[in-house]
């Protein structure tokens, strides 16, 4: 490259640049958000543990009668409401209280109910405590509920109230048979209950006497149907 003279006072410059640098320059940089767009937008309050309880709670109260008891419990879970009145609105439980009679049970509910009060309010996914109570087994032994559900003790009956009540309240999406399978469930039920029609008058259970417990739901309703154990409620059998 040959030397460049130059004989006039410089008095401005530019520095090269490709193409696509340039154009980018040339572009106005982008618009900042206003005060007043950032304050038409609602904000999303989610569940924490810093959330104070306001003056008032929708709650729902179970009752939960068990043989190995005298005296039912009453378990109360109250929801708080978030972004009430807006698209984001969701119901969430808050604190769980469970009275009753029994003072046997004083100690371990007082401590319970606090310690899953606290879960509830630390927010985030609490639907893990179904599982944790459903899997608490009564070294005595458990029993059954009227319509022949197997409860493996009373924290694991506690467990499914908790699951009821998360249901309820959209934290959990429903379970159960499709209608193809309750559709079936039907069928086989009539058809067994025709063979079956002698039954005992002070049975409890709504299914067939003689019933065995189904190792999938827990319930005694499977019956033997076209020479396989079949569950008339969840539908479940052994021949897939």
């Amino acid at each position: 490259m040959g030397n460049i003279r130059i004989d006039g006072r410089i008095v401005e410059y530019a520095v090269a640049q490709d193409d696509a640098e340039a154009s980018a320059a040339a572009e106005p940089p982008p618009k900042e958000e206003s005060k007043a767009d950032s304050k038409d937008k609602p904000k999303v309050i989610r569940m924490h543990e810093k959330l104070e309880r306001p003056e008032m709670l929708i709650g729902s109260t179970y009752k939960v009668k068990t043989p190995v008891s005298d005296h039912a419990m009453y378990v109360t879970i109250n929801d708080i409401v978030l972004n009430e009145g807006t698209e984001h609105e969701k119901r969430r439980p808050f604190e769980i209280f469970i009275n009753s009679k029994n003072l046997d049970h004083y100690q371990w509910i007082v401590a319970l109910t606090r310690i899953m009060s606290a879960v509830f309010r630390k927010g985030g996914d609490v639907a893990f405590l179904v599982d944790e109570l459903k899997a608490v087994f009564d070294p005595r032994g458990g029993y059954f509920q009227p319509g022949g559900m197997y409860m493996p003790s009373i924290i694991a009956e506690l467990g499914h109230i908790v699951e009821r009540h998360l249901r309820s309240i959209g934290l959990l999406n429903p379970v159960g048979p499709s209608e193809e399978q309750q559709k079936f469930i039907d069928e086989k039920r009539a058809e067994f209950e025709a063979r079956n029609s002698q039954r005992d008058a002070f049975a409890e259970s709504s299914y067939p006497n003689g019933a065995q417990l189904c190792g999938k739901c827990s319930v005694v309703a499977a019956v033997m149907l076209d020479g396989c154990l079949t569950c008339l409620n969840c539908g479940y059998s052994k021949c897939g």
